[in-house]
């Protein structure tokens, strides 16, 4: 007897099998739900009102080449130069202010050779006469200025290389994809090293002067006391002669080198690769270009050592006094490995972050 007198129909549910249930909801996540124009609006209203969270955002988060700023699709950062901005700020902040002792000894070697005739006797000197917290001077300024130089080098590369190449067209790009690679390289730099010079300039007083100032807060005041703002750019010639050669070789020979290693040495093709392999070889073609990077800079290196320890010394004049053979040579070594070591860790970073916030490692898919 049915309860009030209804019929059962009303009020009694139907008995479905697991295979029927099964088949509805295949059917329902097929079949896409349509609202109506009210229900769309209240819909909306509904999912902006929900809290959102971050999340490392899955790959293509960030549109490739985007421009705004917006958070959107769930990404952490909605613009592409963006990301690559931060992510060469890590890059090049980190890398560079973790060698610290490395380049206090290079910088040394470079303005006192007699002092510091060697590495090693370059490490024994500095902690014999200012404890090992002497190996760590600078540390400040290496941190700020490599890291505002990263933004703009990283950043402003994949600016340039996308803009170059939307220029040459789809044919010309790939024919000579290695001169676009050091045109936006070359562009990236030379507003790079604008932002770098004035750090660079108080990082070498302060690594090389005894007893100039304890750091950047006082080092910079006196710099400027001493040779007003426009000493702080005094460098910029010699430092756009010594990074734009490197950074040219760096992004050029790393894209090319990723591709060579995909082709020769992986056995499958990088969309296969896991991301701890893809960052794998971002490390290694780092290294490699770092290597070649080190040779190609280190006369301009010197030069800009030189030049930012003397007050009033001209180029020439420091080309006389060291002899082309010492120009190209002197503090090498200790470059190679430095910089081999610094841009096969810049490459792994700044790829990592990359994938952290859903971008693609660099380097164009290589056909196997």
């Amino acid at each position: 007897m049915a309860p009030f007198g209804l019929p059962s129909g009303l009020y009694t549910t139907p008995t479905l099998s697991m295979s029927a249930l099964a088949a509805v909801s295949r059917q329902e996540q097929q079949q896409p739900a349509v609202y109506s124009p009210a229900e769309s609006t209240l819909k909306q209203k509904f999912m902006q009102a929900l809290p959102v969270t971050a999340y490392a955002p899955a790959e293509g988060g960030i549109k490739m080449y985007s421009r705004d700023c917006e958070l959107g699709n769930g990404s952490l950062l909605g613009g592409y130069y963006l990301a690559c901005g931060i992510g060469g700020i890590l890059s090049c902040g980190i890398t560079h202010t973790m060698v610290t002792p490395l380049d206090v000894v290079k910088c040394n070697m470079q303005i006192s050779p007699a002092k510091y005739p060697g590495i090693f006797a370059g490490f024994r000197t500095i902690v014999a006469e200012q404890g090992a917290r002497g190996l760590f001077k600078g540390w400040v300024p290496t941190a700020f200025g490599y890291s505002a130089q990263g933004a703009c080098k990283f950043g402003f590369y994949e600016y340039f290389k996308k803009t170059y190449a939307d220029l040459a067209g789809p044919e010309n790009a790939k024919k000579y994809q290695t001169l676009i690679f050091l045109a936006g390289s070359a562009s990236a730099e030379f507003i790079a090293d604008i932002a770098l010079c004035p750090f660079e300039a108080v990082k070498v007083k302060v690594q090389t002067v005894p007893g100039y100032a304890r750091g950047f807060a006082d080092g910079l005041p006196k710099f400027v006391q001493q040779e007003g703002v426009a000493g702080l750019f005094k460098g910029v010639t010699p430092l756009w002669g010594r990074q734009i050669p490197y950074t040219m070789m760096k992004f050029a020979a790393f894209e090319n080198v990723v591709q060579a290693l995909y082709k020769y040495v992986v056995p499958k093709p990088r969309s296969e690769c896991s991301k701890t392999e893809q960052l794998g070889v971002s490390f290694a073609a780092g290294y490699i270009a770092g290597v070649l990077c080190a040779i190609v800079s280190h006369p301009a290196d010197n030069l800009v050592s030189k030049l930012n320890a003397t007050k009033g010394v001209s180029a020439g004049e420091i080309i006389k006094e060291m002899g082309w053979v010492a120009l190209f040579t002197r503090g090498l070594p200790l470059r190679i490995i430095m910089i081999g070591t610094l841009t096969g860790l810049q490459w792994g970073i700044y790829d990592a972050f990359k994938v952290f916030v859903g971008l693609p490692t660099t380097g164009a898919e290589v056909k196997k």
